[in-house]
C-alpha cells in the first residue's frame, strides 16, 4: 500500500519507514508536522496515513484535528492514530461520523508488530482497528447506569472484540465460539443498545460509537 508517515519522534518515524518498507510497502513522505502532512495528502493521495496524535507545534491535538480533516475531505484514505496513553475522547471523537477505515493505537503497539501490520491492513480494507487496551480501559470505566450495563459478560466480550474492529469469523475464532453464536450474541447487542433494525452494518457503527462514547 502507499503510506505517508506523521510523526515528531524522528526514531519512531524512521523505525516506521523501515518497517513499512522491509514488508514492502511504499512510504511517500515521512513528516515531522501536522501541516505539511495535509499538504502532501492532497498531493499524493496515499492509501493510508499513519499518524501522532500530538504534535508540533502545540503538542495537544494537532494529529487528530489532522486526522479528522483527512477524513472528511478524503474519505477514501485510511488513517491510523497513534497516541502515547489512552484518550477516550480523542478516540471517539475520531469514530465521529464513522467506523471505516480508521484505526487508533497506542504506540506501545507498533513493538508488536504482527498486530500493527494487521490493523493497517484492516483499515486500508475498510474496516476498523483499536487498541485492545483503549477498549479494556472503555470497559472498566463504563458505570452502571450506561446502557452498556445491561449487556451479559458473553455480549460485552462479543461487543469488545468488535469496537477493535474485527469481523464475525474474526470474532468467533477469537473467542472460540461459532459463527452463529457470534451473530446471535450482535443482534441482542444492537436490541439492548437500542440502535433499531438499519443495515447490519451500520449498526456495527453505531455499536462501536455508543461504546467509546459510554
Amino acid at each position: 500500500m502507499r503510506v505517508i508517515l506523521a510523526e515528531d519522534s524522528t526514531l519512531l518515524r524512521e523505525g516506521l519507514v523501515r518497517l513499512l518498507v522491509e514488508e514492502g510497502h511504499d512510504v511517500l513522505a515521512a513528516l515531522g508536522d501536522a501541516v505539511t502532512l495535509l499538504q502532501e495528502v492532497e498531493a499524493q493521495k496515499p492509501d493510508v496515513v499513519v499518524l501522532d496524535i500530538r504534535m508540533p507545534p502545540t503538542h495537544t491535538d494537532e494529529g487528530l484535528r489532522a486526522a479528522v480533516e483527512i477524513r472528511e475531505r478524503w474519505p477514501e484514505v485510511s488513517v491510523l492514530v497513534l497516541s502515547q496513553h489512552i484518550e477516550r475522547n480523542y478516540a471517539a471523537k475520531l469514530l465521529a461520523s464513522n467506523a471505516e477505515r480508521v484505526g487508533y493505537l497506542l504506540k506501545d503497539r507498533v513493538a508488536q508488530v504482527e498486530e500493527f501490520l494487521d490493523a493497517l491492513e484492516r483499515i486500508h480494507a475498510g474496516g476498523a482497528a483499536i487498541d485492545p487496551e483503549v477498549v479494556r480501559q472503555l470497559v472498566i470505566r463504563t458505570t452502571h447506569g450506561d446502557p452498556l450495563a445491561r449487556l451479559t459478560p458473553r455480549e460485552r466480550t462479543v461487543l469488545e472484540a468488535l469496537a477493535q474492529g474485527h469481523t464475525n469469523t474474526a470474532i468467533a475464532q477469537k473467542l472460540h465460539i461459532s459463527l452463529s453464536s457470534v451473530e446471535k450474541n450482535l443482534n441482542t447487542v444492537f436490541d439492548k443498545l437500542e440502535l433499531g433494525h438499519t443495515t447490519g452494518y451500520s449498526r456495527r457503527i453505531l455499536a462501536v460509537l455508543r461504546y467509546l462514547e459510554s
